[in-house]
């Protein structure tokens, strides 16, 4: 059935370019709650039973959507997606869509607009062919990946526990990989407390916040080794230039490929907390994702997506990479998961953001393949 469908690149790009032009930055709920009511329309349009579920801790809501099934209330396969990018609003002034050659360029178009798109291709297609998956098919799009996805894992969980397989359409591995486990990450929150005084005429009677976190930034990058990386990326403090800073905050984070060895930092990370010259410095575990090993279950799913890719003239690869994706959290519950199913590209969370175009077909097609086997 799935070798008769046909994925044209010009209708994929059309849908495309809706969704990478509606941005959708984390922590704008507005903008991502456009973006939801328009991957609900669409979904919906496909008859699907759609749901907004309200967001929590100020961000953006999810949404999730329930095909049709004879088998509705048995396991059956979640797609798993996120809608949110790390691109702000207005970036589409500096990286507007444009096609060039094989690259189409958009903010979120690689991470992960464009696996959302051939997700739901692949469904589209599906149902306009009166095929019948032998699972019952739900979708979930979540609002806060980006961020580590505090305010959604207890609904990711919640519901990947209620599916046999999760398919994850982040974007593809280099040489046409998926992804069938990730690294374990932690995040931390860095907080410096100083005293206060005139930076003109009494310099010396106050504490600096900023100096001081600037201190603690480059014992805390030479952490990272060969087995576990540890990278400060947010820091911002101070208030007046003419005040010694008395306060400095910023975030850090960790990866490892084994959790032992990120016990490990986050062990170190903490022990960094005390009170030096005046000034008070402070480290708290932030939003953590569980380091996924892939096991039996998840390499038979890969084995399944080898096969058909093969079908197709594909070498399908796999590997464990990092860079955290919701993934982690079903793969670590030990639900069958395959990851990086999306499309492939490069310079995803940069201005250079791009897929390959000649991606989509193959990659919706081998993600309506995998609907259409499992449970078989």
């Amino acid at each position: 059935m799935t070798r008769d469908l046909h994925f044209a690149p010009e209708a994929l790009l059309a849908q495309l370019r809706a969704w990478v032009e509606c941005e959708s930055p984390t922590y704008d709920a507005g903008a991502v709650n456009r973006m939801m009511a328009l991957a609900a329309r669409d979904l919906a349009l496909l008859g699907a039973q759609v749901e907004t579920i309200p967001g929590r801790m100020g961000l953006g809501d999810c949404v999730r959507a329930r095909f049709p099934h004879p088998k509705s209330n048995e396991k059956g396969i979640l797609v798993l997606g996120h809608l949110d990018t790390v691109h702000p609003v207005g970036t589409l002034a500096r990286l507007p869509w444009r096609v060039e050659g094989n690259r189409a360029y958009g903010p979120g178009i690689l991470d992960m607009k464009g696996g959302n798109v051939i997700a739901v291709a692949a469904l589209r297609a599906l149902i306009a062919a009166g095929a019948q998956t032998p699972l019952p098919v739900t979708v979930l799009f979540t609002s806060d990946e980006e961020i580590g996805s505090p305010a959604t894992r207890d609904l990711i969980e919640a519901e990947a526990s209620r599916h046999s397989y999760v398919l994850v359409p982040e974007p593809g591995q280099p040489g046409d990989g998926v992804v069938t486990g990730r690294y374990a990450i932690a995040r931390f929150d860095l907080e410096a407390v100083g005293r206060p005084s005139h930076a003109g005429s009494s310099p010396g009677e106050g504490r600096s916040a900023i100096r001081a976190m600037a201190r603690k930034v480059l014992t805390i990058d030479s952490l990272s080794d060969a087995d576990c990386t540890v990278s400060t990326g947010i820091v911002s403090g101070g208030m007046w230039v003419n005040c010694v800073p008395t306060l400095c905050r910023g975030q850090a984070l960790s990866m490892a490929k084994r959790q032992a060895d990120l016990d490990r930092v986050v062990e170190r990370m903490l022990a960094l907390s005390g009170e030096e010259d005046g000034v008070r410095f402070t480290v708290s575990r932030g939003v953590t994702r569980p380091v996924w090993e892939p096991d039996a279950g998840t390499l038979a799913l890969y084995a399944l997506a080898k096969d058909l890719a093969a079908e197709a003239g594909v070498v399908l690869t796999h590997c464990s990479a990092g860079g955290g994706s919701d993934g982690n959290f079903t793969g670590a519950m030990g639900i069958p998961t395959l990851d990086g199913l999306g499309v492939l590209g490069h310079g995803y969370h940069t201005l250079d953001e791009h897929v390959l175009i000649d991606s989509l077909p193959s990659r919706a097609a081998l993600f309506a393949g995998l609907l259409m086997r499992l449970g078989a």
